[in-house]
């Protein structure tokens, strides 16, 4: 069972001045709520109040308070199924709430922090205390958001370099996480629009795990579309480990798009190509052959034979390998000609 931290009874529960706080009280009982209503209201704190369950929920998710003061035994739904549904929101679940409860057995407390509670004092309740540890756990949810917050303008930030990057779950290949660069990247190269990577991305991950939990970066994945390439580099590991029982885990990747076009625009300019011509000798210099050609522009072997016969021509030369060779050359072709 999680314990609570020692706190130390501030002097001055006061807010800092300029400092603005809400916070909701939940108690069935409307004589347990005005006393620390009016403690809370003369520190500085903006106080909501809900008298049940139902009202606490609609009133969380319509205000978005700092912080959830609730009763743990109340009739209808009890503080511990509010403090579930709170939790199971994306919009509260980053809200701490304190357990109010007059219950001191293990079962009951372990069932307060189960629901999500970071934190309860008994009844009854002494105003200063409570506030005394509100500020402990006010302080921890802002250094989490302040934290989340730059982690993603980092990640945003790489947009801007001409980077992506995305969170892949190992287990299921889910996208956990996406720039809105790497959404249009994966749009355009993977015809990948839901929530689910592409599998080549979701295949690779796997295999390389071994290698990536050992510190050791392996080998990128490229993923070609004509002249235009998708790399993916394996970043690191994020996320709750403790919380993935497989063992696989987060991981963050980086994704860049590297282009061609300014070499296709060379070998058009510098052989009178046209714009198909020039792909077709762009696929010869990377040593494919015409079928793989085909393939790749959506055309036939036969076609890609007749483009490569006037490339012939244009170039006055004889053969693919000398096409090759002048282009590379002529152009200064400086890339890799690997499959």
């Amino acid at each position: 069972m999680a314990m609570s931290e020692p706190v130390a009874l501030n002097d001055n529960p006061r807010l800092p001045r300029g400092e603005h706080r809400v916070v909701l009280i939940v108690d069935d009982v409307p004589d347990n709520v005005a006393p620390l209503h009016d403690a809370l209201d003369d520190a500085g704190y903006t106080v909501l109040v809900a008298l049940d369950g139902e009202s606490a929920i609609r009133r969380a998710r319509q205000a978005l308070p700092d912080m959830v003061l609730l009763d743990a035994m109340m009739p209808g739904i009890d503080g511990f199924e509010v403090a579930r549904r709170l939790k199971a929101d994306a919009d509260t679940a980053g809200i701490p709430v304190i357990f109010m409860t007059g219950l001191t057995e293990t079962e009951h407390l372990e069932a307060a922090f189960d629901a999500g509670g970071v934190d309860y004092v008994t009844k009854p309740i002494k105003p200063r205390e409570v506030m005394a540890r509100m500020g402990v756990h006010l302080r921890q949810a802002r250094q989490a958001r302040e934290g989340a917050i730059e982690r993603s303008q980092q990640r945003h930030a790489l947009d801007a370099f001409g980077y992506a990057t995305i969170t892949v779950r190992a287990l299921d290949g889910r996208l956990v996480w996406q720039t809105p660069l790497a959404r249009e990247l994966l749009r355009q190269h993977c015809a990948c629009e839901g929530t689910v990577a592409p599998m080549a991305v979701v295949q690779w991950l796997r295999r390389h795990l071994v290698e990536a939990e050992a510190l050791r970066e392996p080998p990128r994945l490229t993923i070609e579309n004509g002249p235009r390439r998708l790399t993916f580099r394996l970043h690191q590991r994020v996320g709750d480990e403790d919380g993935d029982p497989q063992g696989q885990g987060d991981w963050l990747i980086v994704m860049q798009e590297t282009s061609n076009e300014s070499v296709l625009a060379a070998l058009t300019n510098a052989f009178g190509l046209t714009a198909r011509e020039a792909e077709v000798l762009y696929w010869v210099v990377k040593g494919k052959i015409n079928r793989d050609i085909a393939d790749i522009l959506g055309a036939s072997p036969a076609t890609v034979k007749k483009h490569l016969e006037r490339i012939h021509m244009k170039m006055g030369v004889e053969t693919r390998t000398a096409a090759a060779a002048m282009a590379i050359n002529r152009v200064r072709l400086l890339e890799s000609s690997s499959a």
